[in-house]
């Protein structure tokens, strides 16, 4: 059975950074592909990034020039590198996977989730 951890979530002041870090166990990490989703409170799961099994990414447009998604196969670990933060960033930031998957924007292509970590951007 494929889990998923979160960790690295935190308060921040605006302009500042952080990473993101999903533990994935139980399947052959290279075999999936991983999306960061963000839900605010009361909103919809929202596409942040995502990365490919084959290690091509792709980002959300707020996302792009801000936020860095990779991988490090050793570690079982994918990592949202966050910089300049903004308020607009606070909400609870989830990792999906899925096997062979594409690490698109649609919630309904992951079948794993995890429980998320809380980031919390002030101004």
């Amino acid at each position: 059975q494929v889990q998923l951890v979160e960790s690295g979530g935190g308060l921040v002041q605006a302009g500042g950074s952080l990473r993101l870090s999903c533990v994935l166990s139980g399947g052959t990490f290279t075999e999936y592909g991983v999306g960061w989703f963000r839900q605010g409170s009361g909103k919809e799961r929202d596409f942040v990034a995502g990365i490919k099994w084959t290690g091509s990414t792709s980002y959300e447009n707020s996302a792009e020039g801000r936020f860095t998604i990779s991988r490090h196969n050793a570690k079982k670990t994918v990592y949202l590198q966050m910089a300049n933060l903004k308020p607009e960033d606070t909400a609870v930031y989830v990792c999906g996977a899925r096997y062979f998957g594409n690490g698109g924007p649609s919630v309904a292509e992951y079948s794993y989730w995890g429980q998320g970590t809380q980031v919390t951007v002030s101004s």
